[in-house]
């Protein structure tokens, strides 16, 4: 398979709205008109319950993963490839094309390729999603915490700006900029609780 080919699969393979597929499934509605409106874990757990949010999230991480394999299966010596189909599989997760380049907030796709590329950042990315949640109760917090710390420590690692620390940089601000709503509810105090309900 050619490097032409493997960017807009890895692209596709991002734009599977699994969330959205599996709520339709389970449910008959549209995920997107319920809760916070999005298509990922946290919104799938509120509407359909925490298995299918928890299957969400796996099919999320697990479409990221593929991506950023296939580059390295076809093609083991180009960093490039890889880097560039893991943002491909982000681009299609935020962007997806199969729901009118409308998405999901970027967190699961991002694991994946993260993990298959640089596993001791995501790890401690990782520990800081957990503190974070245990902390604070709240998905988002960990969420851009835990990318956040994981791109300060790709930084320290690969000590300059290169393909692998460029693409956390850029996934790091895309999950700012997809999670800008969870940050004004934080602000005002009225961001979602996990373990808290709504009265």
């Amino acid at each position: 398979m050619s490097d032409i080919l493997l960017l807009p699969t890895a692209y596709l393979l991002g734009s599977i709205p699994f969330g959205y597929l599996l709520v339709k499934w389970v449910k008959g509605v549209d995920v997107r008109t319920q809760g916070s409106g999005n298509i990922g874990m946290t919104n799938v757990w509120r509407v359909a319950g925490a298995r299918w949010g928890i299957a969400t999230l796996a099919l999320d991480i697990a479409k990221g993963v593929l991506a950023v394999w296939l580059a390295a299966h076809f093609d083991p010596d180009d960093d490039w490839l890889r880097v560039a189909c893991g943002l491909a599989a982000l681009l299609g997760n935020v962007f997806s094309i199969f729901l009118k380049f409308k998405g999901g907030k970027g967190i699961g796709v991002s694991t994946g390729v993260f993990f298959y590329l640089l596993p001791v950042p995501s790890s401690a990315g990782l520990g800081a999603f957990l503190l974070a949640v245990l902390l604070t109760r709240m998905i988002s917090v960990g969420s851009l915490l835990g990318v956040t710390v994981m791109m300060g420590l790709t930084f320290y690692f690969q000590k300059t700006l290169n393909w692998y620390s460029g693409l956390a940089l850029f996934a790091t601000v895309m999950i700012w900029w997809t999670h800008r709503q969870n940050l004004k509810r934080i602000l005002l105090g009225t961001e979602n609780k996990t373990g808290k309900k709504k009265s």
